[in-house]
Order: C-alpha cells, then structure tokens, then sequence
C-alpha cells in the first residue's frame, strides 16, 4: 500500500497548485474551482487512509522492491464466475437512466430493481449450498 499511497500524496500537492493557478486566471469562476479544490482534498483523503492503513497491515509482496512474482500467489478473494446478479444490477441501472431521461416514475422502477439486484448479489452465498 505504500506505493498507492505515496502516488496519492504526492498528487495531492499537484493539484492544490493546479486549482490556485486555475483559481487565479479564471477570477475563481465557482465550479471548477471547486472541482479542483476538491479534487486535492480526494487524493489527500486517499492517500493518507493509505499510508495509516499500510502501516497497520504487513507489507504485500508488491512493496517489496525486491519481491518476486511467486510471492503474489494464491487466492486473491471470492469471485462467483456464474453469478447473474451483475446483469440484473446493469439492467436495473439502463431502466433508470432511461428514467432520467422519459420520466421520474421509470427511474422509480430502475431503482427498486437496483436494490432487489443489489440484495441478490450481496446474499448470494447466503442460501443454497453455501448457506452459513
């Protein structure tokens, strides 16, 4: 983590300079200047839970400069090749972005299905033959 760290850190002073010149020469024109000042504050805000999460945690094999590729073997977290449920949140978010465009009560619809989809997705490993 403390390369994820250092990168955001690192920028973040990068664009504090870019939202003050931006700042001047449009006579701090209200939206990108936020945007910009905001943008610095982010990449702050990253960085720094990096750098207090990378110091709690051991280090990965890819803050080794010295690491080798075999050091990153092994099970990298639980993916579910069949599941559906990211087809229904997609199609969930289509219905409501149709919404945004036809009509309020069609982004309602989209965004219940979001939910419904969401719920599924989260429990998958909830029931059946993965039940707890």
């Amino acid at each position: 983590m403390k390369v994820e760290s250092r990168l955001h850190l690192f920028l973040a002073p990068f664009f504090l300079l870019v939202a003050l010149v931006y700042g001047f020469w449009s006579h701090w024109e209200p939206v990108g200047s936020a945007a910009l000042f905001l943008t610095f504050g982010l990449a702050a805000m990253i960085g720094g839970y990096l750098a207090l999460t990378a110091k709690r945690i051991d280090a990965r094999p890819e803050d080794d400069p010295d690491g080798l590729i075999e050091q990153g073997a092994g099970d990298q977290g639980v993916y579910a090749p069949w599941s559906w449920w990211p087809l229904a949140i997609a199609g969930a978010a289509a219905i409501a972005f149709l919404g945004l465009a036809l009509g309020w009560w069609i982004f309602g619809i989209g965004a219940v299905l979001g939910a419904v989809a969401l719920v599924g997705w989260v429990f998958e490993f909830s029931r059946g033959q993965h039940a707890h």
